[in-house]
């Protein structure tokens, strides 16, 4: 069987650390080695995401499939649980996996995304999908709260010199402090980065969710990515204010959730964001002022 080779694009990850380097040093004997005991044959070149590479297949059985082999982090621990969870409803449907190699078999989809669709359409879209992902979290999830309570702690230590405006830190902590003592911020199966890119054409349902990084929360929590992503055509329409205000209720009207609830998210949110970004660049000099412009441009508009 010959060697499947490595899409360039996913090689510079390796400056990530050696944990990557070496993951990628050991990924193309891994994928051999699945597409054989899987009785797999390659079907097409393969595509990759920021941890992850995708290789399209035909199974012994001649069905159109993926091979995904993902870097080993937590958040991937536990997509295939998600993914069995869900049973193909609105989601992309898991054939086979392998945990212990971070390996999944999954249903071949279109290369279409929401991109392609006009973003409040694409927010519609979303939400109506969020209901079929809304199911009860079983014990095996992190927890919603739990991780909140490590962000608040990040919060409170970053300093009032911070090149971010420190009422919006202090009501990040606020809200996160009580989503973190409210039980409703656990219990349901959540999608953390249901974003445009992340549903796909498919053939028994005209877009399924992919990708999920699941948690145990509430689903108000997911809404917020719609809102950062395509920031292009938010800028362009002149309007940052009315988009994101548009993509907001598309999204929310569709699904049905709080809109109180969902703003606070939203601002929880996007400092996030700002937060992990302050504590990455490490100095001012290095910051990606856009990037910190567009959180805080959010946290004003929704609210404002």
């Amino acid at each position: 069987m010959p060697a499947v080779e490595i899409p360039d694009g996913l090689l510079v990850v390796g400056s990530r650390g050696p944990d990557w380097a070496a993951w990628l040093d050991r990924l193309p004997r891994l994928v051999q080695d699945l597409l054989g005991e899987w009785e797999l044959t390659v079907d097409g070149s393969s595509a990759y995401g920021n941890c992850a590479v995708v290789v399209p297949v035909l199974t012994r059985a001649g069905e159109a499939a993926v091979l995904k082999v993902q870097f080993p982090h937590w958040e991937a621990e536990t997509e295939h649980l998600a993914l069995q969870a869900w049973g193909g409803r609105g989601a992309v449907r898991l054939l086979r996996a392998d945990p212990r190699r971070f390996a999944m078999l999954l249903e071949r989809l279109s290369a279409r995304d929401l991109t392609g669709v006009d973003d409040r359409e694409a927010c519609e879209i979303v939400g109506t999908a969020y209901s079929k992902l809304h199911v009860a979290a079983g014990p095996q999830y992190r927890t919603l709260s739990g991780e909140l309570e490590r962000w608040i702690e990040d919060f409170r230590a970053l300093p009032a010199s911070a090149p971010v405006p420190h009422r919006y830190v202090e009501q990040a902590i606020s809200l996160a402090s009580d989503f973190a003592a409210d039980p409703a911020t656990d219990g349901r199966l959540i999608h953390t980065d249901l974003h445009y890119e992340n549903m796909l054409a498919g053939d028994r349902e005209p877009w399924l969710v992919i990708d999920p990084k699941p948690l145990s929360g509430d689903p108000c929590y997911e809404v917020a990515p719609l809102l950062w992503n395509r920031w292009d055509e938010v800028v362009a329409s002149g309007d940052i204010r009315f988009r994101v205000r548009s993509r907001f209720y598309a999204a929310i009207d569709a699904a049905e959730l709080d809109e109180d609830r969902t703003r606070d998210w939203v601002i929880v949110r996007q400092m996030l964001n700002v937060l992990w970004t302050l504590k990455d660049a490490g100095t001012d000099e290095s910051l990606p002022q856009d990037w910190l412009t567009r959180n805080i441009a959010i946290v004003k508009a929704i609210q404002d």
